[in-house]
């Protein structure tokens, strides 16, 4: 389950509106205009500046105009842009440095950041499409004819393509983390935005794989074919998955804005599958013939019916928090274990309540079992260099870096 700010809120129209949506998006950082062509004037083929400045415009235009709703598009032009980019990180060419990348928050509309390192345009490029990415997948999750009844009507073929978004999410993000923060000096990660630092891309990265176990357990519960033991490991390992998130972002201040927003969320969604793991723990142990095992029992439901209490005030904590938003409907899992976990809670308590004051004191909430973790994320490559590259242009460049140099001094700075 899950409700964020949508960016939707803030696209086409920029109405102002509570918003509820399924998969959380933490950030969006989008591009600000560069003069490009300036910066490689005489350095590289004009085809070559032009393409490049091009391609960063339309994301930087498309962005702006949509709200980032246009995602398709987004995303290709992104592609495209990222092929062209990565042969200013070659160093045959010798550009590094000489390029002013701008970035601001989406949000706020601040800039956030100005640097002149390529590995870094890659690297708020990557978290670009994967906060793209992020928000398809949360589309996917949202009927499209919710009547306001407050129930989802969602295919099973929309929530697995919502769950393979959501290794493509992780994916982009682990490679950011693996191939490209290692790539930028470090005086230049000294000055990245919060968003881009190493622990939080971790913490996404990590949260896309427990949104995507919680919603294979949505699956789970509506499948006829999924056992006890099924059910209970997926919410087990979204437990793991929320506990790992959680320590990620733990080092970090987040009193404020979509950072409180944030680490709020893991919280939330953190109760919810400790809540559902108990609870089917609770009903494998109940099978057992030992009174032992019903003691666990019911000590396992009645933890999972105080920490489902507990994710209702955590689900409210989290909507209330700046940007407000829509607290939303129950589905999936949750939808089913709102109502038995409190059922069952009662009916097992006095059940074996004669158990329970025969062994007051003693019984203990038995430990969770350990699951080797399921879901993994997409590998990910950057996409081959452009053949704007090879371009046989170079040879008629003539002199230029004398060329460039000689321009720079002559423009006049402006305040």
């Amino acid at each position: 389950m899950g409700c964020a700010y949508s960016m939707y809120a803030l696209g086409r129209n920029k109405k102002t509106s509570i918003a509820e949506v399924v998969v959380f998006v933490p950030s969006i950082r989008i591009p600000v205009h560069s003069d490009l062509q300036r910066a490689l004037r005489g350095i590289v083929p004009k085809d070559l500046a032009d393409k490049l400045s091009s391609l960063r415009n339309q994301i930087v235009l498309v962005a702006e105009d949509t709200g980032g709703s246009a995602i398709a598009e987004l995303r290709r032009a992104l592609n495209e842009y990222l092929s062209v980019l990565i042969g200013i990180t070659k160093k045959d060419y010798a550009l590094e440095g000489l390029i002013e990348f701008k970035w601001k928050n989406f949000h706020d509309g601040r800039q956030d950041s100005c640097l002149a390192n390529a590995w870094f345009e890659v690297l708020s490029a990557l978290h670009l499409m994967a906060m793209l990415t992020l928000s398809e997948a949360d589309s996917l999750m949202i009927p499209k004819d919710n009547s306001g009844s407050g129930i989802r009507v969602v295919s099973s073929d929309s929530k697995r393509e919502a769950v393979d978004l959501l290794l493509k999410v992780s994916g982009y993000l682990e490679f950011c983390v693996r191939n490209v923060l290692p790539r930028i000096p470090l005086e230049i990660k000294k000055n990245l935005p919060q968003e881009l630092q190493e622990e939080i891309l971790e913490a996404i990265s990590i949260q896309a794989l427990a949104q995507g176990t919680e919603i294979q357990l949505g699956l789970a519960v509506e499948s006829q074919k999924a056992t006890l033991s099924v059910k209970r490991r997926l919410a087990c390992e979204q437990l793991v998955y929320c506990i790992q998130a959680y320590h990620c972002l733990s080092g970090f201040d987040f009193n404020q804005g979509y950072k409180k927003k944030h680490i709020r969320f893991i919280k939330w969604k953190f109760l919810e599958a400790k809540a559902a793991a108990y609870y089917y723990h609770g009903l494998i142990l109940d099978k057992g013939s030992e009174p032992t095992s019903h003691i666990g029992a019911v000590s396992c439901f009645l933890a999972a019916q105080e920490l489902l209490a507990e994710s209702k005030k955590a689900c409210l904590s989290f909507c209330l928090a700046a940007p407000v938003t829509r607290t939303p409907p129950l589905w999936g899992a949750m939808k089913l274990l709102h109502q038995k976990i409190p059922e069952v809670a009662s009916r097992k308590s006095q059940m074996y309540g004669y158990l329970l004051e025969q062994e007051k004191g003693l019984q203990s909430l038995p430990d969770l079992p350990e699951f080797q973790l399921s879901l993994r994320p997409d590998d990910y490559e950057l996409p081959e260099i452009d053949p704007a590259w090879d371009n046989e242009n170079w040879e008629n460049l003539g002199e230029p870096l004398k060329v460039h140099l000689r321009d720079s001094e002559d423009e006049i700075p402006t305040q």
